[in-house]
């Protein structure tokens, strides 16, 4: 696993207790129903997780740049504030 991905899974599954693997976190960030269902681990990559790694894990798991804001965009009208990839076009 690199770097990139322990550093992630760090900070999203520590706070909950989980235990997702990064292609399960992958595919969680990318998927809109994420926020339908307000997937706390989703909302924890794109709230907690630093900007610059988080553009870093979707390169490396090879995740669309506009999936992962538009997904964002949903957790950032969901959140009441603008979250960091929500910004991105």
């Amino acid at each position: 696993m690199s770097i990139v991905a322990v550093k992630v899974l760090s900070t999203v599954n520590a706070p909950y207790g989980t235990t997702l693997s990064a292609e399960q976190l992958a595919s969680k960030i990318s998927d809109p129903a994420s926020a339908e269902a307000f997937d706390p681990s989703a909302f924890s990559f794109y709230s907690e997780v630093d900007e610059d790694l988080q553009n870093s894990f979707l390169n490396e798991m090879h995740i669309d740049q506009k999936i992962a804001s538009d997904v964002a965009r949903k957790f950032s009208a969901l959140a009441g504030y603008t979250l960091p990839l929500a910004r991105a076009s």
